[in-house]
């Protein structure tokens, strides 16, 4: 059996790695046509997510060279999700396989993930063996949200991104999820159907800088668990509680001590510090809440994720 496959690549400001990006996954599409496992109507799909360089030429030039190479470019920037989505929610195939464009997800394990589905799974995880080649700081902090968000609840892959195959199945029942503020490895899980996984070993990225430093990491790390979990909203009730026990037992203090030991203590610390505690407590609450009413704003307008400006 045979199937038609999509390889959905999003792309932002990647004109040093996508010649060899091409050159492997068109390789990796004779192999599998050879085999039999993939049509003639195969083709790998660029999602242009508002590049600044060349990218977008880079592509333009890449599919008149090779009828199966087909580029998608977005109007604006929008985000490596919306980007994802982009690709995943326009373009046809039978099975769709989403990878990033650096080539530290090993484009060689997508034949394993076709054999997978043409076995009877709608959903294949690309999972990473190791973080080897991360560094210490990228590993633990990444081992350490994974363990967050399972404790809170969140049903995520171990180890696993963006890297993965999506049958048509799961594809349409993707596109039910209409929220604006994706976070698509901790999506795809809800979705169902048979699942399965397949390992590699992640390599360093072959050309260009990562698009993802300290700042956007810690905004996707935050997007994933308010997109995803009410826990932090539940805590703040439990830690109002805590806090309003612990003031109770202060004020019986208080009276005892003014009351049976006829003793206050004395000096500015018994009044300050707590003030300064609740008042820190209450502006961190505030955030977290007014970080999901800003996901509230967002949906209620209903804008769209992404807008194509033309396609290739």
């Amino acid at each position: 059996m045979s199937i038609q496959l999509a390889i959905v690549v999003p792309c932002y400001n990647e004109q040093e790695v996508l010649p060899e990006t091409n050159r492997r996954l068109l390789a990796l599409l004779d192999r599998m046509a050879a085999a039999d496992l993939i049509t003639d109507a195969s083709t790998v799909q660029y999602v242009d997510d508002g590049s600044r360089d060349a990218t977008w030429l880079l592509i333009q030039q890449l599919s008149a060279q090779d009828q199966r190479v087909h580029g998608i470019k977005l109007s604006r920037n929008r985000g490596h999700q919306a980007a994802l989505m982009a690709g995943l929610l326009t373009v046809p195939g039978d099975a769709l396989v989403s990878i990033d464009a650096d080539l530290q997800d090993d484009v060689n394990v997508i034949e394993a993930m076709v054999r997978e589905f043409i076995a009877g799974h709608q959903v294949v995880y690309g999972v990473r063996e190791s973080r080897a080649v991360d560094t210490f700081f990228k590993r633990r902090t990444a081992l350490a949200y994974y363990s967050m968000l399972k404790r809170m609840g969140v049903d995520l892959v171990h180890n696993h991104a963006d890297f993965r195959l999506m049958g048509r199945q799961a594809i349409e029942a993707l596109r039910d999820y209409g929220e604006v503020n994706m976070f698509l490895r901790g999506v795809v899980p809800l979705i169902g159907f048979k699942a399965t996984s397949v390992k590699y070993d992640r390599a360093e990225r072959f050309a260009g800088i990562s698009k993802y430093p300290l700042r956007k990491m810690l905004a996707f790390a935050i997007e994933g668990i308010t997109s995803l979990s009410i826990v932090p909203l539940r805590l703040i009730t439990v830690l109002g509680l805590v806090i309003s026990a612990l003031s109770f037992a202060m004020i019986v203090y208080v009276v005892y001590g003014a009351l049976v030991l006829k003793a206050v203590v004395p000096g500015w610390a018994s009044s300050v510090v707590p003030i300064y505690f609740l008042g820190g407590i209450q502006l961190l609450s505030l955030g977290i809440i007014g970080e999901y009413v800003a996901k509230i704003y967002l949906e209620t307008k209903q804008r769209p994720r992404f807008i194509i400006e033309k396609t290739v």
